[in-house]
Protein backbone atom coordinates (compact mmCIF):
# COMPACT_ATOMS: atom_id res chain seq x y z
CA UNK A 1 0.00 0.00 0.00
CA UNK A 2 1.18 3.77 -0.74
CA UNK A 3 0.21 5.62 2.18
CA UNK A 4 0.15 9.45 2.54
CA UNK A 5 0.13 10.44 6.30
CA UNK A 6 -2.07 12.74 7.51
CA UNK A 7 -0.28 15.33 9.70
CA UNK A 8 -1.02 14.31 12.98
CA UNK A 9 -0.52 10.86 11.88
CA UNK A 10 2.87 11.62 11.24
CA UNK A 11 3.48 13.44 14.26
CA UNK A 12 1.60 10.89 17.26
CA UNK A 13 3.75 8.21 14.90
CA UNK A 14 6.86 9.98 16.10
CA UNK A 15 5.77 12.11 19.22
CA UNK A 16 2.37 9.83 21.43
CA UNK A 17 2.39 6.42 19.32
CA UNK A 18 -0.19 4.88 21.19
CA UNK A 19 -2.45 7.07 19.59
CA UNK A 20 -2.36 5.15 16.67
CA UNK A 21 -4.77 2.08 16.54
CA UNK A 22 -3.15 -1.14 15.92
CA UNK A 23 -3.90 -1.29 12.25
CA UNK A 24 -2.03 1.88 11.92
CA UNK A 25 1.05 0.45 13.72
CA UNK A 26 0.75 -1.87 11.82
CA UNK A 27 0.91 -0.75 8.24
CA UNK A 28 3.41 1.87 9.31
CA UNK A 29 6.06 -0.80 10.54
CA UNK A 30 5.24 -3.40 7.25
CA UNK A 31 8.43 -2.54 4.89
CA UNK A 32 6.23 -3.69 2.05
CA UNK A 33 3.93 -0.30 2.43
CA UNK A 34 5.66 3.23 0.55
CA UNK A 35 5.35 6.24 3.57
CA UNK A 36 5.04 9.40 1.98
CA UNK A 37 4.36 12.72 3.42
CA UNK A 38 3.36 15.81 1.77
CA UNK A 39 5.18 19.15 2.46
CA UNK A 40 2.02 20.17 3.48
CA UNK A 41 2.19 18.50 6.30
CA UNK A 42 5.65 20.21 7.16
CA UNK A 43 4.26 23.72 6.58
CA UNK A 44 1.04 22.66 8.91
CA UNK A 45 3.68 21.83 11.81
CA UNK A 46 5.34 25.11 11.44
CA UNK A 47 2.08 26.95 11.52
CA UNK A 48 1.37 24.73 14.93
CA UNK A 49 4.57 25.03 16.15
CA UNK A 50 4.72 28.82 16.07
CA UNK A 51 1.01 29.24 17.78
CA UNK A 52 2.13 26.90 20.48
CA UNK A 53 -0.17 24.23 19.66
CA UNK A 54 2.34 21.74 19.02
CA UNK A 55 5.44 21.18 21.16
CA UNK A 56 8.89 20.42 20.24
CA UNK A 57 11.48 19.37 21.90
CA UNK A 58 13.71 21.56 19.65
CA UNK A 59 13.24 24.12 17.02
CA UNK A 60 10.77 22.75 13.92
CA UNK A 61 13.23 23.66 11.15
CA UNK A 62 16.11 21.12 13.60
CA UNK A 63 13.09 18.87 14.51
CA UNK A 64 11.67 18.25 11.01
CA UNK A 65 15.18 15.88 9.35
CA UNK A 66 15.70 14.28 12.11
CA UNK A 67 11.51 13.04 12.36
CA UNK A 68 12.20 12.58 8.64
CA UNK A 69 15.43 10.36 8.67
CA UNK A 70 14.80 8.37 12.00
CA UNK A 71 10.85 7.35 9.55
CA UNK A 72 11.97 7.31 6.43
CA UNK A 73 9.07 8.81 3.89
CA UNK A 74 8.75 9.76 0.26
CA UNK A 75 8.56 13.19 -0.19
CA UNK A 76 4.53 13.89 -2.03
CA UNK A 77 5.15 16.61 -4.79
CA UNK A 78 2.96 19.93 -4.35
CA UNK A 79 2.07 19.87 -8.24
CA UNK A 80 0.32 22.42 -10.24
CA UNK A 81 -2.50 19.30 -10.75
CA UNK A 82 -2.89 18.88 -7.25
CA UNK A 83 -3.74 22.27 -6.52
CA UNK A 84 -6.37 22.25 -9.35
CA UNK A 85 -7.70 19.01 -7.98
CA UNK A 86 -8.26 20.74 -4.98
CA UNK A 87 -11.64 22.17 -6.81
CA UNK A 88 -12.97 18.88 -7.26
CA UNK A 89 -12.63 17.45 -3.93
CA UNK A 90 -16.13 18.19 -2.17
CA UNK A 91 -15.13 18.39 1.25
CA UNK A 92 -17.49 19.08 4.41
CA UNK A 93 -14.87 22.09 5.81
CA UNK A 94 -12.69 24.47 3.81
CA UNK A 95 -9.12 23.48 5.49
CA UNK A 96 -6.48 24.40 2.82
CA UNK A 97 -3.91 21.52 4.36
CA UNK A 98 -6.56 18.90 4.47
CA UNK A 99 -8.26 19.96 0.66
CA UNK A 100 -4.47 19.76 -0.79
CA UNK A 101 -3.69 16.23 1.24
CA UNK A 102 -7.17 15.03 -0.25
CA UNK A 103 -6.13 16.22 -3.47
CA UNK A 104 -2.13 14.55 -2.81
CA UNK A 105 -4.01 11.11 -2.20
CA UNK A 106 -6.25 11.27 -5.70
CA UNK A 107 -3.64 12.61 -7.67
CA UNK A 108 -0.82 10.17 -6.85
CA UNK A 109 -3.15 7.19 -5.81
CA UNK A 110 -2.45 7.18 -2.50
CA UNK A 111 -4.57 6.11 0.73
CA UNK A 112 -4.62 8.82 3.13
CA UNK A 113 -4.10 7.59 6.73
CA UNK A 114 -5.82 10.13 9.04
CA UNK A 115 -8.06 10.31 12.54
CA UNK A 116 -10.08 12.68 11.05
CA UNK A 117 -13.69 11.79 10.84
CA UNK A 118 -14.47 14.51 8.05
CA UNK A 119 -12.46 13.46 5.79
CA UNK A 120 -12.83 9.65 6.37
CA UNK A 121 -16.69 10.24 5.85
CA UNK A 122 -16.20 12.29 2.89
CA UNK A 123 -15.32 9.01 0.49
CA UNK A 124 -13.29 11.33 -2.18
CA UNK A 125 -10.00 9.53 -1.77
CA UNK A 126 -8.90 6.02 -0.41
CA UNK A 127 -8.21 5.98 3.39
CA UNK A 128 -6.63 4.16 6.03
CA UNK A 129 -8.67 5.32 9.61
CA UNK A 130 -7.09 5.15 12.47
CA UNK A 131 -9.84 3.84 14.75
Amino acid sequence: MRLLLDTHIWLWSILIPEHLSLRVRRALRDRVNELWLSPVSVWELTVLSAKGRVALNEDVTEWVPKAISAMPVREAPLTHEIALETANLRLPHGDPADRLLGATARVLGLTLVTADKRLIEANQFPVLANR
